[in-house]
């Protein structure tokens, strides 16, 4: 779905614990880097930095829960007993016409439909055997919070005219190079 009268688009990549979204979002920027046209803003978590594993800003329990009353998130949820948050600065940039990449829960799918339409749902996939080495490799959790995600993972369903689906079992070349095609797509 292309942008409309000069709104940006905003891009909601949504998926399982493992499917590789921060993977392919950096994929993605690394390849716009300089480019106005396309931002990729960094979440709000009340985690510590994971180092490699996912660009995001670290904020406690307290200052989430502050800036949340104060209306600094677009989009915010909680999901794995941490709470995450889209900067309100996405809407300045929505203005500008530019395309916004976000990885979010799929639980404000709907919500970000209603208040920042056009809005695509890229909905990453890969295999359960995937997305289990993926965990396990990632080192956060334990066994058993693992299994616990890819038992998730098989309810995984997003539906929609705005939902292009994007298998990432291979190599990230692969289902980056889709999403680079379509971020960078006329009108997109």
């Amino acid at each position: 779905m292309p942008a409309s009268d000069g709104v940006g688009r905003l891009v909601l990549v949504v998926g399982p614990s493992g499917a590789g979204k921060d993977s392919l979002i950096a994929y993605c920027r690394e390849r716009l880097a300089g480019s106005d046209r396309v931002v990729f803003p960094r979440r709000v978590i009340t985690r510590e930095d994971a180092g490699d594993t996912e660009d995001h800003d670290t904020v406690s329990e307290d200052a989430f829960h502050r800036m949340v009353s104060e209306g600094a998130f677009a989009l915010h949820w909680r999901a794995h007993g941490l709470g995450y948050g889209i900067p309100a600065a996405i809407t300045a940039d929505r203005a500008a016409a530019r395309t916004i990449v976000v990885n979010v829960s799929r639980s404000v799918i709907d919500k970000a439909r209603r208040r920042f339409p056009p809005v695509l749902v890229v909905s990453v996939t890969a295999p359960v055997a995937v997305l289990a080495d993926r965990l396990s490799r990632r080192g956060r959790e334990s066994p058993e919070r693992v299994q616990a995600r890819l038992e998730r993972s098989g309810s995984y369903v997003v539906e929609g005219e705005d939902v292009l689906v994007l298998d990432n079992a291979g190599p990230i070349e692969q289902a980056g190079e889709t999403l680079l095609a379509v971020l960078v797509a006329p009108g997109a």
